[in-house]
């Protein structure tokens, strides 16, 4: 009973944070079409997270409840010494699953941490060539979300800022236009896997 408690908190904290996990495992793997493989989960994620809590709850609510008189006498050796629990019944298991969940279901708020930050400086030869345009994007879950979009754009030459919001559901890009091109951009944006449902000039 108390193993499939904990298979079920696995399953559901990993299940809560799937649609930011895969970004970063796309970026990893270098298959960053992959990135949105998953963000179809994202609105069941208040359901996963809430299993997660009750499954984990339940299960340490059972491990540390005093013990019944007659648990206590079928738990002892006919010796009279107790039995000591196996590690898969232990309050260290326990505990390891519990952080391991806890680390999943805050997942969306750090992943962003893992893309590395693109320092570039780029040169306007003349200031007409500036261009800034709002791409409308589908399929951004997370912060992370957002960093990967950050991170493939701006593996273009031209880029002079670009900030990708997951609330907003767009990215504001700021370019040399002699440099890269706005198709060139969009196409950057939905080799991630996300995709542009709009743009428009600034």
């Amino acid at each position: 009973m108390r193993n499939s408690l904990l298979t079920s908190g696995l399953v559901t904290a990993l299940l809560s944070s799937l649609c930011c996990i895969t970004p970063v495992l796309a970026l990893i793997a270098g298959t960053t079409g992959l990135a949105s493989a998953f963000s179809w989960l994202d609105p069941a994620r208040p359901f996963f997270v809430s299993i997660t809590v009750v499954v984990l709850g339940f299960a340490w609510h059972r491990k540390l409840k005093p013990k019944a008189k007659d648990e206590i006498d079928c738990a002892c050796e006919p010796g009279g010494e107790d039995i000591k629990p196996s590690f898969w019944q232990s309050k260290k298991l326990l505990g390891m699953v519990t952080v391991f969940a806890a680390l999943m279901l805050t997942f969306p708020l750090y992943a962003h941490l893992f893309y590395p930050k693109t320092e570039k400086q780029v040169i306007v030869v003349d200031t007409s060539d500036q261009q800034t345009v709002t791409f409308e994007i589908k399929g951004m879950t997370c912060q992370g979300c957002a960093a990967h979009v950050e991170h493939e754009v701006n593996k273009l030459s031209g880029i002079l800022n670009v900030t990708a919001s997951y609330e907003e559901g767009n990215a504001i890009v700021e370019f040399d236009k002699s440099k890269t091109s706005v198709r060139e951009i969009e196409k950057a944006i939905n080799s991630t896997g996300y995709s542009v449902t709009n743009k428009k000039a600034n």
